[in-house]
Order: C-alpha cells, then structure tokens, then sequence
C-alpha cells in the first residue's frame, strides 16, 4: 500500500508538471483545494475515487494507469488515455517479432489475422505501425468514396 501511495503522488505531481499546471489550477479544475493537491502530491494523504477519477479525467489517462503505474519500473512517463506502453520486441535474423501477450489481447489479435505495415522515414518522427488489415480496408474504400463523391459531376437543379 505504501509503494502505491508513492506512485499515486509521483504521477499526480509528474502529470501536473507536464500539463503545466499550478496545484491551484489544478484544485480549481476539479473542485478542491490547493493544499489538498499538495498533500496528494507529497503523499501524505489520496484522493478519494471521485478525485482520482476527476484527475484521470484532466490529465487524459486511465485511471488504472493513475492509480498503477510505476515511472522507475518502465523508465518512461504516463501514457496518454488509450495510448500503450507493451514493451521491446527484439528483430529476429528474418525480421519476424512477437508480438507481446498483452498488446494481441488489448487489440484482439488472433492467429492467422493480417496486418498492414505502414512506415514514416521522416526526420521528425520515423517509425513503423500495424494496423489490422480489415481497419485499413475500410478506411481506404472511405477515402475512396469521398475522392468519388468529390470528381462527380454537381446536378443542375
């Protein structure tokens, strides 16, 4: 309970700093007072389930992840609302990876299920994503149909 408490007050006082919010901007946002986000944030007290889930809220994280997640233990920040963190794959010599267990659940991937990957060699932010084959499928036929719908010729009334 103690390691958790810590966790709380380190992700409140780490998610205020990174929003760039005041302890008072912060009370006045979700209806306490100033001295209480302080004392949230020093870990001498928690906020009840209603704050937390009002501080989830504000600084647009789950409240699972307010409450759990250890920034020593991951080396990284709290991940925005709906956004995951699963970890490292390492390459292997024919450029296959694992996916980790977690990542195929939250996504309900199955074996057999396809994949597209999309790649940005960019400067400013290279990388590579998957996306379900069927997601990409439907968002190209609806880029399609708004290409179509805009060529079409307007009707004279």
């Amino acid at each position: 309970m103690k390691m958790q408490k810590h966790n709380i007050a380190r992700n409140l006082a780490d998610l205020r700093r990174r929003c760039r919010y005041t302890q008072e901007e912060v009370a006045e946002r979700i209806g306490v007072s100033r001295q209480a986000v302080a004392k949230w944030e020093s870990g001498e007290s928690v906020p009840d389930i209603v704050n937390c889930d009002a501080l989830a809220q504000l600084y647009d994280v789950e409240l699972e992840t307010l409450l759990h997640f250890d920034p020593e233990q991951t080396q990284m920040h709290i991940p925005p609302r709906g956004k995951h963190i699963f970890g490292t794959v390492r390459v292997g010599e024919r450029g296959q990876i694992v996916l980790p267990k977690q990542a195929r659940d939250v996504f309900q991937l199955r074996p057999g299920d396809l994949l597209v990957v999309l790649g940005d060699e960019s400067l400013e932010h290279p990388g590579i994503a998957l996306m379900k084959e069927d997601f990409f499928l439907q968002m190209t036929r609806m880029v399609q149909a708004a290409l179509r719908r805009e060529d079409a010729p307007e009707e004279q009334p």
